[in-house]
């Protein structure tokens, strides 16, 4: 189905099932236990454990490596090193190489993987093999390495140049009455999601199955087949439920290869998992930047200039974190300036995490927003909304299909009781707590990406669904089934979904925000096929028949859905394609976040009293599965403001605190009462289901609100992420 003009009604519209808060249809087997993950599949018979060796260095050479004592330790079957298969080709869409050869180019890269009949035995065999390093000196610190990085060209923009800009900044900014200009920082982060990376590897002859943990199953089929030498078709990809992934699980990872060479080597299926302290400086991780923010105005808050400029590292074939593509769209503003610099690091991959670009982005666009309220006397909402835009900054031709920016900020303000907030910083006090509130819009753009998805109306009139969609446990079961049910007018327990193997239809995948609203969309076009081939066998119009309650009707008859496949199943295939809609209109989703904090004033430490979100994101499919979307991503944003930090060593290069001893994220109590509110919209350009996503809006400007209620609790203005006790404790007694 090809999605090229805005979508007319549609049986989606009748809202009967979808558009409700329904339960998680995986939701009993995952509170009970039977939910399968990647390295818990028993069907496997006989299958052997592998353990990883990663590199002790952050740079380097691989000079040799002695695994006799491994080879000879109790219970183990093989050993595979680096230098045993040389250097692999690398996939399409992974950007650093995983394995093989003798270069070492981060800490804790995978350099072998031992086989034995336990865990235990190969985890202890691994231990025993000799490696010879000749070290090299290594990059290693931002600061540092950003005083020589080059331009890098924005992969948000269109083109993707290394600066992007209208009119002329410079002269504007010189010009402007109002001024601000400010550096911000944010750190390395981590995704740590609660599945480790595994995967299962078993080859029959020259075919091989992997189980295994992925957000997108044929991208990890294409790159494990190029890795390994072999055809993509020879190559089964399963990935039925994963235990979280918030982009670290996009690209094919090491676990998936080494299971793959070690189940050829030992001659039978092996399992391999990462353990927790080798996931951190072995995987991805979200880039530090280092932000430079300037916007000059008007006395009466008219923005007349903005500039965002934003440093990052990644390894020499990497790419920048794209923290200004958020300036480009967000705010009003006749002369623009955004850039990006990349510095080579030896650190390990930097690549997408929940809401790349624009998560770091908005933690500093939207404290510099707070900073330029002040200095021009006004409210921060009203200034926010004084510079709202209906058309895309750069290209005003080019309209938003829908933007309710000021709606979720003034609503929200009127929710939250934002008028008791006083304006003068540090002057509200509960005990010995300074209590402050803060607001920052929430912005992240929807793409649009094909899906296919197949549909079965079996004779007992049960529908299935089979698409390679994955569920990150992000409800993607439910949503799919609520669109299949509405389609073909069952209940929801008449339809099964059956996700996540690369046998089944290809389908957008998970990440990005885009998973929900382009896998449903592939969904509604199968189930389009599958209508027309019931209305054909049953003898109606397929443009008039009408699926409702088990049953199709059309003029004066009507006929049991059960009757149409009494003869044999139906099936029908088919995906969303898109047209040019997304070049006419701009589609993105908004919102707004409000956080009140406590800071107590002897001690410096934050807690977070109340937090709401206001979302403006298309149709939501499943309020409940959505808001629980955007409480983890509300949580997710808590931590990045006060505690998330990979600490780097800048000698030795690597992440010191990696593993979740260390690496600190909240826990439950950390999060006090979330209140999410979605307004009520329908997108008609986004697809046929009028959906867009929301699941990483829910972390856009979340940091940012935290770190400017932390400002009107103490007056204190931090603008080095994390905002620990330490960043502002000293100033703490001059305002207490």
């Amino acid at each position: 189905m090809k999605f090229d003009k805005p979508a007319g009604s549609n049986p989606i519209d009748r809202m009967r099932i979808v558009g409700q808060p329904r339960d998680r249809v995986d939701g009993p087997l995952k509170t009970t236990g039977q939910a399968t993950y990647a390295y818990e599949h028993t069907e496997i018979a006989n299958p052997a454990y592998g353990a990883v060796v990663g590199a002790a260095i952050a740079k380097g050479r691989i000079r040799a490596m002695d695994g006799a004592a491994a080879k000879a330790a109790p219970g183990v079957l093989a050993v595979v090193t680096a230098l045993d298969v040389g250097a692999l080709e690398k996939g399409d869409y992974n950007t650093a190489k995983l394995f093989g050869g003798d270069r070492v180019d981060h800490y804790h890269q995978a350099i072998a993987v031992v086989v034995a009949e336990t865990f235990e035995q190969a985890q202890a065999a691994a231990a025993l093999v000799k490696v010879d390093y000749a070290p090299e000196e290594g990059r290693f610190d931002l600061a540092k390495a950003l005083e020589t990085a080059k331009p890098a060209k924005d992969p948000n923009a269109a083109p993707a140049d290394e600066v992007n800009g209208v009119g002329d900044f410079d002269r504007a900014f010189a010009a402007a009455p109002v001024t601000l200009d400010a550096q911000y920082t944010t750190p390395d982060q981590s995704h740590a999601m609660m599945e480790p990376f595994a995967s299962i590897a078993a080859w029959e002859g020259d075919q091989l199955t992997l189980w295994t943990s992925t957000q997108m199953v044929d991208w990890w089929r294409s790159d494990l087949a190029k890795t390994l030498g072999v055809d993509k078709d020879k190559v089964r990809v399963i990935s039925p439920y994963i235990g979280g992934g918030f982009g670290g699980k996009l690209f094919l990872r090491v676990d998936a290869v080494l299971a793959a060479l070690a189940a050829k080597a030992a001659g039978r299926p092996v399992k391999v998992t990462l353990p927790r302290p080798l996931i951190a400086n072995n995987t991805t991780h979200r880039p530090a930047t280092r932000q430079r923010i300037r916007i000059g105005c008007e006395r009466d808050g008219t923005i007349t200039a903005i500039a965002h400029e934003s440093g990052s590292g990644d390894q020499k074939d990497g790419g920048p974190e794209a923290a200004v593509s958020q300036t480009r769209l967000l705010y009003a503003g006749a002369n623009r300036l955004t850039a990006l610099r990349l510095a080579v690091l030896d650190l390990p991959e930097g690549n997408s995490m929940r809401a790349p670009g624009e998560a770091p982005g908005m933690m500093a666009l939207e404290i510099a927003m707070d900073e330029m309220a002040e200095k021009l006397g006004m409210d921060p909402i009203a200034f926010r909304v004084k510079n709202d835009t209906q058309v895309d900054p750069e290209k005003p031709e080019r309209r938003f299909s829908q933007r309710q920016l000021v709606r979720c900020l003034t609503e929200g303000a009127e929710r939250f009781g934002w008028s008791q907030r006083n304006a003068m910083p540090g002057q509200v006090r509960d005990g010995r707590w300074l209590v402050g509130m803060g607001v920052a819009a929430a912005f992240r753009n929807h793409i649009s990406l094909k899906s296919g998805a197949r549909v079965i109306l079996g004779r007992d009139g049960q529908v299935t669904v089979e698409t390679d969609m994955t569920d990150i446990g992000t409800g993607s079961y439910t949503i799919i089934a609520q669109t299949a049910a509405e389609m073909m007018g069952v209940d929801l327990d008449a339809v099964t979904v059956r996700l996540g193997d690369s046998r089944f239809p290809v389908s957008a995948g998970s990440g990005g925000q885009f998973g929900a609203a382009n896998s449903t969309s592939g969904v509604y076009a199968a189930c389009v096929k599958l209508r027309e081939a019931v209305a054909q066998r049953l003898g109606f119009n397929s443009a008039e028949a009408a699926f409702e309650g088990g049953q199709v009707s059309a003029g004066n008859r009507t006929v049991s859905l059960t009757k149409a496949a009494a003869a044999g199943e139906l099936v029908g295939e088919d995906g969303i394609e898109y047209g040019d809609l997304d070049e006419t209109y701009q589609l993105s989703t908004f919102g707004a976040h409000f956080v009140e904090v406590g800071v107590d004033r002897y001690t410096g430490v934050t807690r977070v009293r109340r937090m709401l979100a206001m979302c403006a994101a298309g149709r939501i499919l499943n309020p409940k599965s959505a808001r629980s979307q955007v409480i983890g991503a509300m949580t997710m944003g808590v931590g990045g403001a006060l505690m998330e930090e990979l600490a780097v060593d800048t000698r030795y290069g690597f992440f010191v605190n990696h593993d979740l001893a260390g690496y600190e994220v909240p826990v439950h109590a950390d999060i006090p009462h979330q209140e999410v509110v979605f307004l009520d919209e329908a997108d008609d350009k986004s697809n046929p289901m009028k959906a867009k996503g929301v699941g990483e809006l829910g972390l856009c400007g979340v940091g940012a609100a935290v770190a400017n209620a932390i400002y009107n609790a103490t007056g204190v203005r931090v603008r080095d992420y994390p905002i620990t006790l330490e960043k502002h404790l000293e100033q703490l007694p001059a305002v207490a």
